[in-house]
C-alpha cells in the first residue's frame, strides 16, 4: 500500500513537472512546433486500432551511412527526451468515419474504428489511410497539425500471418548485455546496425507465401520503447524488410507501474491483441531465446488454440537451450512445432518444405545470407 501510494505520488508530481516545461517551452519559443505522430495500425473488415502521439517536433531527420557516432547520440537524444502534449483533441478520419480522441497523460492516443467496411477495404488495397489532424493549436501562430496514417486491412488472399521479435531475432542487440545494447542503440543508426544475414530476403518471401502475391501482414512486437518507433520504421526501409505494424511500450513511470510492467507481460499482451483483431487467419511466431519469446509463444498458443502454424527461435542464448527445449515439447503436445535455428537458412528450408514459401525462394534466401556476411 505504501509503495503504490508512493508512486502515485512520484507520478503526480511527474506530470505536473511535464505540464509546466511545456507551458514555459511554449511561452519561451523552445516549443516551436507541435506534431501528430502516427503509428501503423491493423484490424479487420469490423474493427480497426491505430495508436499515436502527440509530441514537440524536435527536427530528427533521416539518417546517412556517413553520420557520426555524435550525430547518431545527439539523434537518439532527441528520441528519449521528448516533450509529449497532453490533453489536446485528435481528430480522425477513416472511409467515411470521423472520431475524436483526446490525448493521454504523456501524449498517446487510439483510435478504434468499429463497423462493417469490408467491402470499402477489399477495394481500395490492404493498406488503408487514415487522415488526422489536430483540433486545437498548441503553439501560437502554427498551422494546423496534419497527418496521414496507415492501418493494415487484409484482404482475401492472404495464407497466413507473421510476428516476429525484433531484438537478437532481426537484429544483432545484445539485449540481455545491458551496456552492448546501449551502445549499439545510442551510437548506431539505421544503415550502421545490421540485420542478420538473410533475414530481409526471408521475411520478403513469408510476405508473398507460396502464391508471389505479396499481402502475408508482418507485424513486429518488441520491448523497445515508443521514442524508437521513427528509428525502427527507417530501420526496416533501410534494409528492405517488409513494413508492417510496430508494438513497442512506453517505458517509464505511470501510476501502475515503476517501468512499465515486464517484457513477457507487454508481449504476450501485443501478441494475443493482433490474434483477436484479425480473427481469420493462423500465425507463424518468430522470436529468439534470449529473453522470453518461447514462454510468450506457448500461452499464445494455449490461449488461442488451432491459431499458431510454427514457431521459429533463434539460437542466441545457448545456456538457455535445456530451458528452450523444455517448453519446445510442451508445444509439441499441444500440435505446434517449435524449431530452434542457428540462422536464417535453416528457418527459409523449413518453410519451404511446410509449403509456405517457395523453392526459389530458398536459393534467395542463401544468396542474401552470403552477400549479406561478405558485407559485414
Amino acid at each position: 500500500m505504501l509503495n503504490r501510494k508512493l508512486r502515485h505520488f512520484i507520478y503526480a508530481a511527474k506530470l505536473q513537472y511535464s505540464r509546466l516545461k511545456l507551458r514555459l517551452g511554449i511561452r519561451t519559443g523552445i516549443v516551436k512546433k507541435v506534431i501528430i505522430v502516427p503509428y501503423k495500425g491493423f484490424g479487420n473488415g469490423d474493427n480497426v486500432y491505430l495508436p499515436g502521439r502527440v509530441i514537440k517536433d524536435r527536427g530528427i531527420v533521416a539518417a546517412s551511412p556517413q553520420d557520426s557516432r555524435w550525430q547518431n547520440f545527439r539523434k537518439m537524444y532527441k528520441r528519449f527526451m521528448s516533450w509529449e502534449i497532453p490533453g489536446v483533441m485528435v481528430k480522425a478520419t477513416y472511409l467515411g468515419m470521423s472520431q475524436t480522441v483526446t490525448s493521454d497523460d504523456e501524449g498517446y492516443f487510439v483510435f478504434r474504428f468499429t463497423g462493417n467496411t469490408v467491402a470499402a477495404a477489399e477495394t481500395e488495397g490492404a493498406w488503408q489511410k487514415i487522415a488526422l489532424e489536430l483540433m486545437e493549436k498548441v503553439v501560437p501562430g502554427q498551422p494546423k497539425a496534419k497527418a496521414e496514417a496507415y492501418v493494415f486491412v487484409p484482404d482475401k488472399n492472404v495464407q497466413y500471418g507473421i510476428i516476429s521479435d525484433i531484438d537478437d531475432t532481426i537484429v544483432p542487440t545484445g539485449a540481455t548485455r545491458l551496456w552492448e545494447m546501449l551502445k549499439t542503440t545510442f551510437l548506431g543508426n539505421a544503415h550502421s546496425r545490421l540485420p542478420f544475414p538473410g533475414v530481409a530476403t526471408f521475411y520478403q518471401a513469408m510476405e508473398k507465401g507460396d502464391d508471389d502475391i505479396k499481402g502475408n501482414p508482418l507485424f513486429y512486437v518488441s520491448s523497445s520503447p515508443w521514442n524508437l518507433y521513427d528509428f525502427l520504421t527507417e530501420w526496416l526501409a533501410v534494409h528492405e524488410v517488409p513494413r508492417g505494424p510496430l508494438m513497442l511500450r512506453d517505458i517509464g513511470l505511470t501510476r501502475e507501474y515503476w517501468i512499465t510492467g515486464s517484457h513477457l507481460d507487454h508481449k504476450l499482451k501485443q501478441v494475443e491483441n493482433i490474434f483477436a483483431l484479425i480473427p481469420e487467419i493462423s500465425f507463424i511466431l518468430i522470436g529468439d531465446s534470449g529473453q522470453h519469446d518461447p514462454e510468450i509463444y506457448l500461452q499464445v498458443i494455449k490461449d488461442f488454440p488451432g491459431r499458431v502454424k510454427m514457431i521459429y527461435i533463434r539460437d542466441v542464448a545457448p545456456e538457455r537451450k535445456v530451458a528452450v527445449d523444455a517448453i519446445a515439447r510442451q508445444i509439441r503436445a499441444l500440435g505446434v512445432e517449435l524449431l530452434l535455428i542457428q540462422d536464417t537458412v535453416d528457418a527459409a528450408r523449413h518453410a519451404a518444405l511446410k509449403g509456405w514459401i517457395t523453392q526459389d525462394d530458398i536459393d534467395e534466401v542463401v544468396s542474401a545470407k552470403i552477400n549479406d556476411e561478405k558485407a559485414t
